[in-house]
């Protein structure tokens, strides 16, 4: 594990101490009095949470439409560090855990499969947000941590005319806490905790606030957090590496905000985070190189939490984010210029060795001595994002509009090198390419550029004192330009060993509109309802690695350069009221989304390549209910539950070279979409009491339900989930075997998950213990194969019960 992030975080903690100490000097005569002040702070809903979900500040319960935004101290309270555990929280809200650093983020139901590290041209389905600054990254959307930031904000359904592309079915917002002028505060939050049987880990996390008289500020929070590991590596030897997931977070948000004039302020701010980890949650079902049912090897047998592996696996990823937001107001109007940078690097490892040896020992028939040989391959992407947006808008008595710009352009560069080294001598085979050096069998180097322009507007009349009308559009023009190299033995060059360069273009324009109603049925409660249209940006496949492709594969799968825009139309109703005189909120939302060319991520079979099929028509029908409430000062819940019936309505069939007719992996009418479950729940509630000594008690617990779901549409082809054993044969891997297949479940089964805090506060200290995962739940989070099953099989999987305790106190 690197240490360089804990010296990374001392150097910070001494830089925020060195200016928390002017902030935190007060008289003797002031420390009294706030000793002399109660704890007050008990969760009250009839306080009013303010969001900006249509880029304007107002209640949320004011919102037309379907919107969760839990706080910082909820999020707290409930043990949430990163967006897995805000979907924990939040109904209709998915993140499909893919391993170190990558998530797929999916919402209402929709949900086109597991996108893939060779898949950089692929675009997202929930667009993520950094307060204005868009930072979502296919697969590699950064895990902001939760440290200082005010609310998160969930959007359902689609945003696309105010938030673009990549909010096809919702939006995701961070929201910092800005610098406040004149304030001064500073605190922290330290934890450490254990993973039953596996490692200890631990965060310090501080902030601090500074006024530089009336009207500027500034606002530091760095973070610094050791993930423990859980995981056991198998070795070749059969040794056992221990705990081989551990890993590093560290980071830092400066920001500064000034008020030249009373009109105007200025915000320049700088985010970096990095994250560094030193292997995978996956278990390994079935490898290759490692099973029951070879002679000529030795038999493996992996526990629950084993996988199997020659080498570690490092991921590594440097986030860089700077922007610059300028406000205009006057009385209601209102001006804003974002303008926002974000620079990534992120390097994945993996061991390929069980996918070299199904190629090299399985199709090739090399001897055992060449298809162990360790071979890492390197996955590294690179992205420079620019972005721009201007918007005014003024909120009148009767009528408020909103109209902006927006521009972005985006460099992702892509490249795979798969290292064999020694290959080239064990077999005397000729292995140095035109770019590719010696012993590296595959290498490649994807380059793309995106750029986009979007003019937006939405607008609002109240008719009368209870009826509110909104309609908006937004017109987007999109290009992409693509250019692409391989080379190496496995490249897709007809001789197998030649550099094949392809380049390419997509191009496409639309108009996205949004019409909203709402309905004051009284004091307490409003009707709304919602046609909305939301979209993702068409590409270009990546052409298939044609020497590992079967001549049947090659027919199937070939002949498919670019894939085209993704449209959902959505139309939903719902309520939102307060109850119990205000002691607490109901909020409930009915939906049906028709999704046209769903961009269906598909396994290439024998191929190893990821392809998007455009799938014509599919839908996603469900529900959302959520009931938060407070019956006394004591005790608090909220509960949240989705149903989900989503499914593809068409059916992709290919001709194979006999002239039969079948589906194309697993698309078909009525199979289910992938990553989301069915019925989804959460829920949690707080019990606490005063102590005379003015020390807050509390007790908390969460609750959270997932159904069973699929990682890939193609996890359902008939057939899918039994692998067979032979066929390499006469090369079997460790043959002569004890089996002929192996079978496997691809449905993902439901789990629970229950967490429990214990803790005790006061004005300036907060500690809490907490246990995560009491029951142990060994949960299914993804399906893992590699080469169509015949390398590997293996589910990602969560982290154990774990024991901890954390401190959050103001300096």
């Amino acid at each position: 594990m690197a240490n360089r992030g804990w010296l990374f975080v001392f150097a910070l903690l001494f830089v925020t101490v060195l200016v928390a100490v002017p902030a935190t000097a007060q008289d003797d005569a002031e420390q009294e009095d706030k000793k002399k002040e109660e704890v007050t702070d008990k969760t009250t809903y009839t306080e009013r949470i303010r969001v900006t979900s249509r880029k304007r500040e107002e209640d949320l319960q004011d919102v037309p439409f379907s919107v969760a935004a839990p706080s910082e101290e909820t999020l707290r309270k409930r043990g949430a560090q990163n967006i897995e555990d805000v979907a924990a929280n939040v109904a209709g809200f998915n993140v499909q855990n893919l391993g170190p650093g990558q998530s797929q983020v999916a919402m209402r139901g929709i949900s086109a499969g597991q996108i893939v590290r060779d898949q950089p041209g692929v675009k997202e389905q929930v667009g993520v947000y950094l307060d204005e600054s868009v930072i979502s990254l296919s697969l590699f959307t950064p895990d902001i941590d939760l440290f200082d930031v005010s609310r998160v904000e969930v959007l359902r359904g689609p945003q696309g005319t105010l938030f673009g592309s990549g909010s096809l079915s919702g939006t995701v917002r961070y929201i910092t806490n800005q610098p406040k002028f004149g304030v001064e505060e500073s605190f922290g939050e330290f934890t450490m905790g254990n993973i039953e049987d596996g490692d200890f880990g631990g965060s310090v996390k501080v902030a601090t606030n500074l006024p530089f008289g009336d009207r500027a500020a500034l606002r530091i929070a760095a973070y610094a957090e050791s993930f423990a590991g859980y995981m056991d590596a198998v070795q070749p030897d059969l040794s056992i590496e221990r705990d081989v997931n551990s890993g590093d977070r560290t980071g830092a948000r400066v920001a500064f905000t000034f008020r030249p004039t009373d009109t105007v302020t200025v915000t320049p701010r700088v985010i970096y985070q990095s994250v560094e980890m030193d292997g995978w949650n996956r278990i390994d079902d079935y490898n290759i190189l490692a099973n029951p049912f070879t002679t000529t090897r030795p038999a493996v047998t992996l526990g629950e939490r084993q996988l199997f592996t020659q080498f570690e696996e490092p991921f590594t990823d440097d986030f860089l984010l700077g922007d610059l937001t300028i406000r205009y107001g006057r009385d209601t109007f209102e001006f804003v210029s974002i303008t926002s940078f974000t620079d990534r690097d992120i390097l994945v490892v993996r061991d390929a060795t069980a996918l070299t040896a199904s190629i090299t020992g399985g199709s090739i028939g090399d001897p055992e001595s060449v298809y162990t040989i360790d071979a890492p391959l390197d996955d590294d992407t690179r992205a420079k994002v620019l972005t721009q947006e201007f918007r005014a808008s003024d909120e009148g008595e009767r009528v408020s509009w909103l109209a902006g710009v927006f521009y972005s352009t985006i460099e992702r560069d892509y490249g795979q090198s798969l290292l064999v080294f020694g290959y080239e001598d064990a077999t005397g085979a000729p292995t140095a390419g035109l770019l590719a050096p010696r012993d590296v069998l595959f290498w490649s180097d994807l380059d793309y550029d995106f750029d986009q322009v979007a003019v937006f507007g939405e607008v609002s009349f109240s008719v009368g004192d209870r009826v509110d009308l909104t309609a908006g559009a937004r017109y987007y023009d999109f290009e992409e330009d693509r250019t692409q190299i391989f080379d190496g033995i496995f490249g897709n060059g007809d001789n197998g060993n030649s550099l094949v360069e392809t380049s390419g273009s997509t191009s496409a324009d639309g108009l996205v509109p949004r019409f909203i109603a709402s309905f004051q049925l009284n004091d307490s409660w409003n009707l709304n309802a919602q046609a909305s249209k939301g979209f993702r940006l068409g590409g270009i496949n990546d052409p298939l690695n044609v020497p590992l492709c079967t001549p049947q594969d090659l027919v199937t799968f070939g002949g498919r350069d670019t894939w085209e825009d993704e449209e959902v139309w959505n139309y939903e109703a719902g309520a939102k009221g307060t109850i119990m005189g205000g002691r607490g909120t109901f909020n409930v939302a009915a939906f049906h989304m028709d999704i046209s060319d769903l961009q269906a991520t598909v396994t290439a079979g024998s191929c190893s390549s990821r392809l998007i099929f455009n799938v014509p028509d599919a839908r996603s029908t469900g529900a959302e209910v959520e009931l938060a409430m407070q019956p006394n000062e004591n005790f608090d819940f909220a509960i949240s539950a989705s149903f989900t019936d989503s499914e593809l309505q068409s059916t992709v069939t290919s001709t194979d070279l006999m002239g039969n007719v079948s589906v194309v992996s697993g698309i078909q009418d009525g199979n289910r979409l992938p990553t989301v479950p069915e019925l989804q729940v959460a829920a949690a509630a707080t019990y606490q009491w005063l102590l005379q000594n003015n020390w807050l008690v509390y007790l908390s617990g969460t609750y959270q339900h997932v159904g069973e779901r699929f990682t890939q549409i193609g996890d359902q082809a008939a057939g899918f989930g039994s692998v067979d054993l032979t066929a390499f044969s006469p090369n079997d891997i460790g043959g002569p075997l004890t089996a002929t297949t192996f079978t496997f479940d691809p449905e993902l089964p439901s789990y629970d998950l229950i967490n429990l805090r214990l803790g005790f506060k006061s004005k300036d200290w907060d500690t809490s213990f907490f246990v995560n995962n009491v029951t142990d739940e060994r949960a299914f989070l993804a399906l893992d194969q590699e080469r169509g099953t015949l390398a590997r099989v293996g589910f990602l999987t969560n982290q154990p019960r774990t024991f901890g305790i954390t401190t959050r106190t103001q300096f």
